[in-house]
């Protein structure tokens, strides 16, 4: 009875859409990957075989939490926030591995590879709304900046890496969760406008008078070249046009599954990561895209669905900090495929090949569908 109950609150729509979703990560990894022998080593299934592991140790994290109750004891927050900042710190040490000019990653035995970074979002998010829940009234200064001194480590830690695309993530969620949490919107409008400036200024400065700048030269280069790819279209604009060709060679119906040949033939690198969606655009043509993106559009439903009928506000801010997260990462990663948006090596939620990603993705969606589940006070 306990367990019929228990199910038929589950939210399928979510699930559903989350699956497939997985399920066409699977299929586009091998087509992008099939046939690169640096990366398979010519076996054609070995990147889907790793993405798959961690497929399936996200499900079981995935559901181990949606039979859990996703209010922990208070400890626990501060275990998960120091656990955070030790795996921070980690790969910054000599343990750390540096894969094109960012130390973001740990050897965690053989091929596979641990992305702190990716978790830490996840972990900050938990914390952050555990921080935040417990603040009754917000009308002081210190109201206001607590947040910002809780958010502050982890986040230089990641700016060190440095990982600019993660840290990106981190401040949209964080202004979406410090509104929901009450903050004055027009006041927290304006903290972020002047954050723009400052960033301006400081770019300026650099530029006019060598001021140091956090990232290498190379790096602001590829933010900043989706604004014209053509000043350098054999170097940093490279990865751009070949994602705006590779999407529009697509048309209407695509090209035809695995018959795709900009990335088959090496014109798009990074085409099981960042630029997967362009892949999927060749292959399946706008009715793929289309088809994808009404699954996101389900998913960003649901996870709205269920921050409003949360029956607490930590629920309540865990959920829009997860549905924040996943709505910058879907508008990053198809904005910089359509050449809209700079390149931040951010991954296609769900799709893009990285096993950090995906794990840290499916246990988001059980502590949504916790949420969802834990709406009401259920008879069991």
């Amino acid at each position: 009875m306990w367990e019929r109950k228990y199910f038929k609150n589950i939210d399928y729509y979510l699930l559903g859409s989350v699956l497939l979703l997985v399920l066409i990560g699977l299929v586009m990894i091998y087509s992008a990957t099939r046939n690169n022998q640096a990366l398979t080593g010519g076996e054609p299934f070995m990147l889907v075989k790793k993405q798959l592991v961690a497929v399936i140790i996200g499900v079981l994290g995935m559901i181990l939490i949606m039979f859990s109750d996703y209010r922990l004891p208070d400890l626990m927050y501060q275990i998960i926030y120091g656990f955070n900042l030790f795996l921070l710190l980690i790969v910054l040490s000599p343990l750390g591995l540096e894969i094109k000019g960012a130390k973001s990653w740990l050897n965690v035995g053989g091929p596979f590879s641990l992305q702190p970074s990716e978790f830490a979002k996840l972990m900050m998010i938990l914390t952050l709304a555990k921080h935040l829940a417990g603040k009754e009234e917000i009308d002081s200064f210190w109201d206001l900046w607590s947040p910002f001194f809780h958010i502050m480590p982890p986040l230089i830690l990641i700016l060190i890496q440095p990982d600019l695309g993660t840290t990106l993530v981190f401040f949209f969620f964080f202004f979406i969760m410090l509104y929901i949490a009450g903050y004055n919107g027009r006041f927290l409008l304006g903290l972020i406008l002047t954050g723009v400036i400052i960033l301006t200024l400081i770019f300026l400065s650099h530029y006019y008078f060598g001021t140091p700048l956090p990232f290498k030269e190379y790096q602001i280069r590829r933010m900043t070249i989706f604004l014209n790819p053509e000043s350098d279209p054999t170097g940093s604009g490279w990865n751009v046009r070949q994602a705006i060709i590779t999407v529009g060679s697509g048309r209407f119906s695509g090209k035809g599954l695995f018959q795709g040949t900009q990335g088959r033939l090496g014109f798009l690198p990074e085409n099981h990561t960042d630029f997967i969606f362009a892949i999927l655009c060749e292959e399946w043509g706008f009715l793929g895209g289309f088809v994808l993106l009404s699954l996101y559009f389900t998913m960003i439903w649901r996870c709205l669905v269920i921050t409003q009928h949360s029956k607490d506000k930590y629920g309540t801010l865990v959920a829009a900090g997860i549905m924040a997260m996943f709505i910058f990462h879907i508008l990053e990663n198809i904005g910089m495929n359509l050449g809209i948006m700079p390149i931040t090596g951010i991954p296609l939620p769900f799709v893009s090949y990285g096993g950090s990603s995906i794990i840290t993705n499916l246990l988001a969606v059980g502590f949504l569908e916790n949420i969802w589940i834990r709406r009401q006070k259920l008879i069991f």
